[in-house]
């Protein structure tokens, strides 16, 4: 982990990314979202700024955004569970409907906890009309819990990118063909939550969450959002902003710089791609022949 450090020192910043996003920084929890469960596991600071989700034996807690929005970018700092965390997840996510429904599209950050001293391991996936199956893992820079890290995704009708401080980790590219597999016609929520999952996050599942470290803290702050905001009925769409950068030509594509960043991450970072599992795509989902440098 002290090679990805220094290594990491050389990442660039993402040239096509604004400065500072639309929302307001000083807005409070309640400005933008609303407690899906457990109320009494959330907790704010006394200024508003910095949300904390626990866990324990007996609940999770999470919380979604009022609005649903489609296409945009989308931004949040978290600071995960300290220590022994094995068997606990915190996913930040964005999915149309506020369950896993059957039909649901979804774009999936989840943070895998782990055994005191090894590694965090990020999780992303995408679903299309409640199919997902398009894991990637990879490996973090830094340690995730020490301090506030900006967890970001780019949504627009030519591209997924994930981002990690501004880093892109991930790019999902729309086929374009018909029935594709890309999530573009659907508003989704926003959402983050923490819970137990011992029965495959942490090696499998062999790892089981040990419950005398309770309970489990996961921090938020400054999130932000530049997006269409959605209205019904379909198609009224308001955007958040006046320039809409996040879907013009420079947002369609990797700039010079993050191709270099991708580049790194694709080097050092990988655990798991589903497109380079051919056990269990003999037949790889089509969207694995599209060059993310493109």
């Amino acid at each position: 982990m002290a090679n990805l450090l220094c290594i990491a020192v050389v990442l660039v910043v993402a040239s096509f990314l604004p400065v500072s996003q639309a929302a307001d920084s000083k807005s409070s929890f309640e400005d933008n979202f609303s407690i899906m469960w457990s109320e009494d596991h959330f907790k704010t600071s006394e200024d508003g700024q910095i949300w904390y989700l626990s866990l324990d034996k007996e609940t999770g807690c999470g919380f979604q955004t009022k609005q649903r929005y489609r296409f945009g970018w989308f931004s949040m700092k978290l600071k995960l569970v300290g220590g022994d965390s094995a068997g606990v997840v915190t996913a930040y996510y964005m999915c149309t409907e506020n369950g896993a429904g059957p039909e649901r599209d979804e774009l999936d950050f989840e943070f895998l906890g782990n055994r005191t001293g090894e590694p965090y391991l990020i999780q992303t996936n995408i679903y299309k009309n409640g199919t997902g199956g398009r894991e990637m893992r990879h490996m973090l820079w830094f340690d995730p819990t020490e301090d506030f890290h900006t967890y970001s995704i780019l949504w627009n009708n030519h591209q997924i990118v994930y981002f990690v401080d501004r880093v892109p980790v991930r790019v999902f590219k729309n086929t374009d063909y018909t029935n594709n597999f890309f999530p573009n016609e659907k508003p989704m929520y926003l959402f983050s939550s923490i819970w137990n999952a011992d029965d495959w996050a942490t090696r499998g599942g062999l790892e089981k969450t040990d419950w005398k470290k309770a309970p489990f803290v996961s921090s938020y702050k400054d999130f932000s959002v530049e997006a269409c905001q959605w209205e019904d009925p379909y198609p009224a769409c308001v955007s958040t902003t006046t320039t809409n950068w996040w879907d013009q030509y420079s947002a369609w594509h990797l700039s010079g710089d993050q191709k270099m960043d991708f580049a790194w991450v694709e080097r050092n970072l990988v655990i798991y791609d589903y497109c380079k599992d051919s056990k269990r795509y003999p037949t790889l989902p089509e969207e694995c022949s599209l060059s993310p440098w493109d």
